[in-house]
């Protein structure tokens, strides 16, 4: 059997709030649940554990019975804890508090009792009507036909028929255009995963002909649900992104972000569709030079996560998304002091939250921090960042993230003096390029720099191919958006000019940020 399974009641309870802790043993101490001190006992002493030992915890309860039935005994406790999460959290979402009135609806249809179930559906129905709920709408619809089967008919014209036929099609046809667009959406992110933002009109290509159904009018937004508008928009902003049209993905991110329900923030779901569309508008507006937004946007970001009251999930997507942000912040405007700063908890939060950060997340994460320690000179610490996210097994397929990281080293083993690890670093690095079609100018011109340097003993020489890797890589960033693009990850340019006029790095990225603030 898997540690996880293993595992999994000492996680439940591990990842259980105070608040949740104490009303499970309110409600244990109301009902007995088969020897309810020795359940009560486990859960205290899972409670108290730092890591998971079975082996300890069978000599600490080597005399009571229920260990001679462990597997049983921790399956009731498992259950009984979701039954208290589920009647602690009933209040906390319009759809758990509309599942519990359908549970009464059919309760009382079971006794007979339909004029009253009537009522029930009724009510459950207005809720429904005012939070968009298609769903649960063809679910209520069907329990008031199985009501009207039971009862004859004998309340129901055909007005009310037609009127619930017209109802159900318009309820289906907004689920169906729902996965439609989820459909899109799953596909352009898995896309973006892995290949990144594009770097040639081929990938621009792939990009369009997964939204084509989007961008051809195929949806009306006045027929779509909330769920699906906000869907429809979320898609857009990531398609606008993926091509490099960084305005009109800002204007969409802007539209939801609108249409957003402030006092439904405090419910799981809305507040995960704020949280996201606010955490890609500070990117964006910060990566296209509106720094009035990107400031205004973060202090809104700041001010939510102070007041919500968030579950684990939320504080992973708010430690990873804001620490991502102000990184790419720190590091835009060349202040490695404060992204310094910034990394010390990022380190503890992402041994704290271990593999609950999805990988793709930590990744981005690792490489801002291992681009902050070169910024500072700490390159044997940069190195181990960076041999993090090229050992991570669940990276693989992850070209973008994984080739830029590959193209750091081969800079970290140059400052190190590796010559003994260069030329292997740079035939893999070379082989995972033209093996999966990503040979870019960008990445050409680079890789023929380093092959070249590896060869090379002269200082005077040296000096030469680096001023002639600069102006290769200033004319193919600035005449091309395409090979622009790498620049987001490390500023490769600037390392070069840092090498050429004998400055340090970090002095350099803030000339240039200064003079892109001069402009704005």
């Amino acid at each position: 059997m898997s540690s996880k399974v293993n595992n999994a009641l000492f996680d439940l309870i591990q990842s259980m709030s105070k608040s949740e802790k104490r009303y499970f043993k309110l409600m244990s101490s109301r009902h007995t649940i088969g020897g309810e001190n020795n359940y009560v006992r486990l859960f205290d002493y899972l409670d108290k554990q730092e890591e998971y030992d079975e082996d300890e915890l069978f000599k600490h309860f080597k005399k009571e019975a229920f260990i001679n039935r462990f597997s049983i005994t921790k399956k009731r406790l498992y259950d009984h804890i979701l039954a208290a999460l589920d009647s602690f959290h009933s209040s906390n979402s319009v759809e758990a508090q509309l599942h519990k009135q359908l549970h009464a609806a059919d309760i009382l249809f079971e006794k007979s009792l339909y004029d009253q179930c009537r009522r029930v559906l009724r009510s459950a129905e207005k809720v429904a009507e005012k939070n968009d709920l298609s769903a649960i709408l063809l679910l209520i619809s069907y329990k008031k036909k199985r009501l009207s089967e039971t009862m004859g008919y004998l309340k129901v014209t055909k007005k009310e028929i037609d009127d619930m036929l017209e109802r159900d099609l318009l309820h289906s046809n907004a689920i169906q255009d729902y996965n439609h667009l989820w459909a899109i959406k799953s596909l352009l992110f898995a896309h973006l995963s892995k290949k990144g933002v594009a770097r040639s009109k081929e990938e621009i290509d792939a990009y369009t002909t997964i939204c084509q159904p989007i961008l051809s009018n195929e949806y009306s937004t006045d027929q779509l649900t909330f769920e699906g508008r906000h869907l429809y928009h979320h898609a857009l902003s990531a398609y606008y992104y993926a091509i490099g049209q960084m305005e009109k993905s800002l204007n969409h991110l802007e539209i939801n972000l609108g249409a957003t329900d402030q006092k439904l923030l405090s419910k799981k779901m809305e507040a995960n569709k704020y949280f996201s569309a606010l955490t890609n508008a500070i990117y964006i507006a910060d990566k296209i030079g509106d720094y009035r937004k990107s400031t205004q946007y973060l202090n809104e970001l700041k001010k939510f996560g102070a007041t919500l009251s968030v579950n684990e999930d939320l504080s992973i997507k708010l430690f990873s998304s804001v620490s991502s942000i102000e990184l790419s912040m720190y590091l835009r405007k060349g202040d490695f002091e404060s992204a310094m700063k910034c990394t010390e908890n990022v380190e503890l939060k992402l041994t704290h939250y271990d593999d609950k950060i999805v990988p793709i997340r930590r990744a981005f994460l690792e490489f801002k921090v291992a681009v902050v320690n070169m910024g500072k000179g700490n390159f044997s610490e940069a190195l181990k960042w960076i041999n993090r996210i090229l050992n991570d097994s669940n990276l693989d397929k992850t070209e973008d993230i994984i080739g830029f990281t590959q193209l750091l080293e081969l800079l970290v083993h140059l400052e190190l003096n590796h010559s003994n690890l260069l030329p292997y670093s740079l035939k893999n690095t070379q082989r995972f390029f033209k093996t999966r079609n990503r040979m870019y100018g960008f990445e050409k011109v680079l890789l023929q720099f380093i092959s070249k340097l590896i060869k090379c003993a002269d200082h005077f020489d040296r000096q030469n191919l680096w001023e002639e890797m600069y102006k290769e890589l200033a004319k193919i960033t600035n005449d091309d958006v395409f090979e622009s693009v790498a620049l987001d990850y490390f500023d490769f340019e600037s390392w070069a000019e840092s090498k050429l006029k004998g400055k340090s790095f970090d002095s350099i990225v803030r000339e240039k940020y200064q003079r892109r603030m001069n402009v704005a």
